[in-house]
Parts: structure tokens; sequence; C-alpha cells
């Protein structure tokens, strides 16, 4: 039945009342940076050199760690879709691990692989003198490292919905595995990559807690929004409410763009 013709439901009190409050737990806090916001010295504060630098900087990071998450989240979310292997379980549940493993932490694991004397990272230093920690790439690193899982769930569940029989119809017309995904898996599932692509990106640019411990804060250099947002907690509240009002409007548009795949026809 249409949801227009559907028969009004009397909500019991008992329930209205705690999804009220819940609502304006969620609500009021963003409702606050509006208030708040300094809207009369707004444009001057964007223009500030501090400002444009972590804003270019994070877009410029969350960009790179979602062309990285898509280079090597789409096989991945692929072989957990299509193929068939011992231990698919336990590799499913390390690919979300990310998801709720606390940030912080993810940054102390990075150290351990990718620091100067970590596992992979000694390696890099003494063979190509390359170093992760405390640079822009460790920005993009980290970044990657907690926004991948996203990608790889939205891509899998795309392939997983996806009607196999096109694939069974091009290999049997003799198209290759590596044509019969390209010219076939992929148009199939492009809507989910997307949507995957956009919700990675918006996770990178928000990332806190793995950045600080993996990258550091250094202006320009690996300072990103959220960064730039505690320490300016610290020294001017106006300037931390500016850049809080610029990551709201990226996740309410994040949100907006995507409406029609998450609510449909609701």
């Amino acid at each position: 039945m249409p949801a227009s013709r559907r028969p009004r439901q009397l909500v019991p009190a008992a329930l209205l009342v705690p999804a009220l409050l819940g609502l304006a737990f969620l609500v009021l806090p963003l409702a606050g940076l509006l208030i708040r916001a300094p809207w009369a010295t707004l444009p001057e504060r964007l223009a500030e050199p501090s400002v444009l630098a972590a804003l270019r900087l994070s877009l410029l990071t969350a960009t790179l760690a979602t062309l990285f998450c898509l280079l090597l989240g789409v096989p991945l979310a692929w072989l957990l879709a299509r193929v068939e292997f011992r231990g698919r379980r336990l590799v499913r549940a390390l690919v979300t691990v990310p998801l709720v493993l606390p940030p912080v932490v993810g940054g102390v694991a990075l150290l351990l692989v990718f620091g100067r004397r970590g596992i992979v990272g000694q390696w890099l230093d003494s063979a190509f003198g390359i170093t992760l920690p405390f640079t822009t790439a460790g920005v993009v690193l980290a970044e990657a490292f907690v926004a991948l899982p996203f990608l790889v769930i939205a891509v899998e569940g795309a392939l997983r919905g996806a009607d196999a029989r096109y694939e069974e119809a091009a290999a049997t017309l003799g198209a290759g595995r590596w044509t019969t995904f390209t010219h076939v898996t992929m148009p199939l599932v492009a809507p989910g990559i997307a949507a995957g692509a956009v919700l990675c990106w918006a996770r990178a640019l928000g990332e806190f807690g793995a950045t600080i411990t993996f990258a550091g804060n250094f202006p320009g250099r690996t300072q990103t929004m959220p960064l730039a947002v505690y320490l300016a907690l610290e020294r001017d509240v106006e300037a931390a409410i500016v850049l809080s009002l610029i990551l709201l409007v990226v996740s309410v548009t994040i949100l907006a763009a995507l409406r029609d795949k998450w609510i449909g026809a609701a």
C-alpha cells in the first residue's frame, strides 16, 4: 500500500516523548553551531590563510585517499562478493575492523607498520628513503585506512544485488573475465561504487584520530580541518566554529546526494 494511503496511526506517548528527545539530542548541537556562528565576520574568516590551507589540504588528501581506496577496495569487494574461498568470513570481518576500532588505535597500528622502525616502514626508509609518518602522504594513508571499509561494504552490497545473469551471458558469448568485469560488472554496480566513493571521501575528510597519531598536526603539511578545529578550540573558538560549519555543510551535502539511494520512496 502506498505511504499516502496508509491509515494514520496514533503514536503512544511512551514512544513519542523519547523519540522527540532523541531527535532533539541529535539536532540541538548542530543548531548550536548555526546559532553561535560568527555570520558577520564569516567571509573574512573563511579567507584566512590558516583556514584555506586546512581546507585545501583536507580536500586534497580526502580525494587522494578515495582514489587509493577505489584502486584497492573495488577488487577486494569483488573478491568477497564473487569468489568462494575458505576464510572469507574472517576476511570480511577484518575488513570491517576499522569501523569499530578507535581511530587513535588505528594510528598507533599504522606507526608500528609504516613508521621508520615499523615492519614495512624501516624497509621503505632504508631501500627507498621513503618516510610516511608526519607527512602529507601519511595523512592520505591514515584517511584511507579508516575510510576503505565504507567503500568495500557499499560495493560488495552492490555486487551481491546485481543480476549475475548478465555476467554469465557475457561469458557465454566468449568474453574473458577482465572484459566481463570492465564492460558488464562495473556498469552494473556503478551507482554502488559512486555511493561508496562518496561515503569514503566524506569519512576521509572528517578523519581525526588516526591522522593526528600517525601524521601529526603540522600546519600546511598534515593539519586537516578536523585537526584545525581541535587546535582552534584552544585559542579561537569562532575559528573552530567556522571550520566545523564547513564540515557540517559537507556532511549535509553528502546525505542529500545519497538520499534517493538510502531513503528511496519513503
